[in-house]
């Protein structure tokens, strides 16, 4: 039985457990319920409590669809009322002002929580204190309703950013060296936090994991768009918030992951998400970091070399894939560019020819590269380029681990990492993740060792391979595998083959 420790914070006074070196916080309330009249309203912050309250287990997650890559019999239940809660995990309660590392889950702001990953193998190696978050997903946390309501998923994390500021001290953080980190969804939101006028000066670093801010995305017309449809799914006659907000929450799960489901099958955007609203979001997170809204971040970004592996695994292609069907599916991608086959023909043949006698060039393999570009490497270059026109402290990096899962099927498919930077990989195979190993141990620790050196100095380089500055000129990257090298510019002829159309 671990030893219980008891801390008094702003709040009131929080019981959590002593294991392993570690002082470990569970199920931190950080705002208000979100339910009832607060629902499809901004968090507000947990008011004081009296006597002592228990974190010793995670809490409630904010109501969602299924996590198709978590065991569902390990996760805590999901509850609308306190759902806005957070975990820490730090090497003492004591003043030495570590640095914090903030992690943000991915989950197409569908689903996930913070009790996703465990931060205690990372807080005990890196000796930083970690904190990890649940924020509102789907309907709940991302709906828009022009000129009234948006983002309140991206507003749930600054408040839990806040209640960072105001705490951490209790906890043996430095509340002015934190690190936000994310994958996936919490990759986007990271890097669109940047470009948050609420968020200013909460965070000094930033982790960028498989997701940054696509140039395409973002607008309030496709907001707009995705509201209608949503509204109508419900059977409302134009946009009804007070309807909605008398609506079964069990209901809103159910529509938010069918027309989830639905745009993911058909290649489509969700009909909810992170939008501009004047507001909350005044610009373009790219356009607006490219002219220097947040220059004072220092960056660490990046990308799986086979991100569309695990995409491609759930809606795969036809089991007859051509040359005909590639040509069909890249040329449906370029469409929005304004070109036809004649772009795509070039594309296509482009990473043929760069690949060609190195990896793999049937049409399946050439879907999976083309796709990992288009929605990952590509718009997370744009992101390093446009922060290191004001930043030198700009990093990239590429994970290229090829998991021998499924008989090798997935590659260095998205989301393949997270275990790698928290040093969770278990001695057995889990879904996408490989077994521990001696070789995933020592990509592990080089990983882990580089994001928490990064968040003490703003240097990812703490012994071990040295990381050079993203610069336009030479595209310095490590690369993140068997082997752990800087190499400049990878795949840089596959990225020119996008010049002109993603910028």
């Amino acid at each position: 039985m671990a030893d219980k420790c008891t801390l008094e914070i702003n709040s009131g006074k929080i019981q959590g457990y002593a294991e392993e070196g570690l002082k470990i916080f569970k199920g931190i309330p950080y705002a208000e319920p979100p339910d009832g009249d607060r629902r499809f309203r901004p968090a507000a912050p947990k008011k004081p409590w009296t006597g002592l309250l228990e974190c010793l287990n995670y809490g409630p997650m904010a109501p969602q669809r299924d996590n198709p890559l978590a065991d569902p019999s390990t996760l805590p239940p999901q509850n609308e009322t306190d759902c806005l809660n957070l975990n820490v995990w730090t090497p003492d309660t004591d003043d030495k002002r570590r640095p914090v590392m903030f992690w943000i889950h991915g989950g197409g702001f569908s689903f996930g929580g913070g009790s996703g990953t465990d931060g205690a193998n990372l807080a005990r190696r890196g000796d930083v204190v970690v904190v990890t978050i649940n924020y509102r997903v789907g309907i709940l946390g991302y709906l828009y309703i022009q000129d009234e309501l948006a983002n309140l998923g991206q507003q749930d994390q600054i408040t839990a950013l806040e209640w960072v500021r105001d705490n951490i001290e209790f906890f043996g953080g430095d509340p002015e060296n934190v690190t936000i980190f994310g994958e996936s969804a919490g990759s986007v939101a990271v890097c669109t936090l940047m470009a948050m006028p609420g968020a200013k000066g909460l965070f000094r670093r930033v982790i960028a994991q498989s997701g940054a801010c696509h140039p395409l995305g973002f607008t309030a017309e496709a907001g707009v768009k995705g509201t209608a449809r949503i509204m109508s799914e419900f059977g409302f006659q134009g946009v009804d918030l007070n309807a909605l907000r008398r609506t079964p929450v069990e209901k809103i799960v159910k529509v938010s992951e069918k027309m989830e489901l639905g745009a993911r099958a058909r290649g489509a955007a969700f009909p909810y998400g992170v939008f501009i609203d004047g507001n909350t979001l005044p610009r373009h997170p790219l356009e607006a970091v490219r002219d220097g809204v947040a220059g004072n971040i220092e960056l660490i970004i990046g990308t799986n070399q086979d991100e569309a592996k695990l995409y491609n695994m759930s809606y795969p292609p036809e089991k007859d894939f051509d040359e005909a069907k590639l040509l069909k599916r890249v040329t449906g991608l370029v469409r929005v560019f304004g070109h036809g086959e004649d772009k795509a023909e070039e594309i296509i043949e482009t990473y043929r020819q760069a690949r060609q006698g190195q990896l793999p060039t049937d049409p399946a393999n050439l879907l999976d590269a083309i796709s990992t570009d288009y929605r990952f490497r590509l718009p997370a270059l744009l992101f390093a380029e446009a922060q290191s026109r004001n930043q030198r402290k700009v990093y990239s990096y590429m994970f290229t681990y090829q998991s021998p899962v499924m008989g090798g099927i997935l590659g260095a498919c998205h989301a393949l990492e997270i275990p790698f930077v928290f040093g969770t990989l278990a001695r057995w195979e889990r879904r996408i993740y490989p077994a521990r190993s001696a070789e995933t141990d020592i990509l592990s620790g080089r990983m882990m060792d580089a994001w928490t050196s990064f968040a003490r100095s703003g240097y990812p380089s703490p012994g071990g391979p040295e990381w050079a500055p993203f610069e336009l000129d030479k595209r310095k990257t490590m690369m993140l595998g068997l082997t752990v090298e800087i190499r400049e510019d990878p795949f840089g002829r596959e990225r020119q083959a996008w010049k002109g159309l993603l910028s």
